[in-house]
């Protein structure tokens, strides 16, 4: 049987002197998200050639896991507040999973 699942590809250009700032505060938003009920897995990565480059893979049950994902107190608290003013720029995509077509 095939697994079924949402995708989301995040990536962050972080402002140089907030690198490991970021990174502190994902691993925070990574905690917290993995413990979300429609979430099946999150996962960051620095860039080894350009450190300031970020990408988070975020894996929900469905696009509505992903929904609900931005309704949880952290993503204000962490996100919003902390990490975005430490960017600059930032863009997600999200993809279904084409694997059961």
């Amino acid at each position: 049987m095939s697994e079924t699942f949402f995708q989301v590809v995040v990536r962050y250009t972080v402002k140089p002197e907030e690198v490991e700032t970021v990174l502190g505060l994902l691993g925070e938003m990574a905690v917290a998200t993995r413990a979300e009920e429609g979430n099946i897995s999150y996962d960051f990565f620095r860039g080894v050639e350009e450190p300031d480059q970020i990408v988070i893979l975020e894996r929900y049950v469905d696009a509505a896991g992903f929904a609900g994902h931005r309704e949880y107190e952290h993503i204000e608290r962490l996100g919003v507040a902390q990490i975005i003013p430490r960017l600059a720029s930032r863009s997600i995509q999200t993809f279904e999973n084409a694997s059961n077509s």
